[in-house]
């Protein structure tokens, strides 16, 4: 069905056109748009004009394109947060409405590396305990989390029978969590944890590395969660002053 009765800008009309397509279920969340020679015959439109409209959606993460495959409708987020509210990989998931667990990979007592100690601001000479655990949602894994607290800090005792160590280093060791300094990163495949999380191949994750401080503004948990990208999407409200 051709577009051109509209009189704005014609790539701007592809856009909303393909939109609607997609909010009316013509076509559904991961399913491979019509080729470039197809859509545009559709559309009555040429293969320059819609190019252009595709970068655009692409760029807003409606669609994902894959060279020398296709475009596809991007699958929503399952789960999205402000990444202004500090809130436990548990919280997120349990927001949006599933059971969250935890499969425990590793954990063990390791030598603080000088980046880190770095990070926490002092020296760590009994070492740090370190983590490793997939988050689930519904039992299928989402998170992949890398976590570090210093040895002389941590409880040993109830490390299996938490699933969120916010909570766990509060109740065991009275450190209650305020804050965190985040920086966040996409990234593209990674070959142990992209397998882990049970990514397709190209699927991208974002990954969070926080450092958490606690009531007393000191240094107690850094922690790296790879999120995949397909189930999390992170906002944040930026105000003018």
């Amino acid at each position: 069905m051709s577009i051109k009765v509209d009189h704005r800008l014609l790539y701007v009309k592809v856009i909303e056109k393909i939109k609607k397509d997609i909010e009316e279920g013509v076509y559904s969340e991961g399913e491979k748009l019509p080729s470039e020679f197809e859509l545009a015959r559709q559309l009555g439109i040429s293969r320059a004009t819609l190019r252009e409209a595709l970068r655009i959606l692409e760029d807003e993460n409606v669609v994902i394109r894959k060279h020398g495959v296709g475009t596809f409708v991007r699958t929503r987020a399952l789960f999205s947060a402000g990444i202004e509210a500090l809130s436990s990989v548990t919280e997120t998931i349990e927001r949006g409405g599933k059971s969250a667990g935890t499969i425990f990979l590793s954990s063990e007592k390791i030598k603080a590396p000088e980046d880190l100690e770095a990070k926490f601001g002092s020296p760590l000479s009994n070492g740090l305990m370190r983590i490793e655990r997939v988050r689930t949602a519904d039992s299928e894994p989402v998170v992949f989390c890398e976590d570090y607290v210093p040895y002389d800090l941590f409880p040993m005792k109830g490390i299996h029978e938490h699933q969120s160590l916010l909570d766990l280093l509060e109740k065991e060791a009275g450190k209650r969590v305020m804050y965190a300094v985040a920086d966040i990163q996409p990234i593209g495949y990674h070959e142990k944890i992209s397998e882990i999380l049970q990514c397709e191949e190209k699927s991208p994750m974002l990954a969070l590395m926080q450092m958490h401080y606690d009531q007393f503004d000191q240094p107690v948990l850094y922690s790296c969660n790879y999120f995949r990208a397909d189930k999390f999407q992170f906002s944040v409200v930026r105000k003018r002053f």
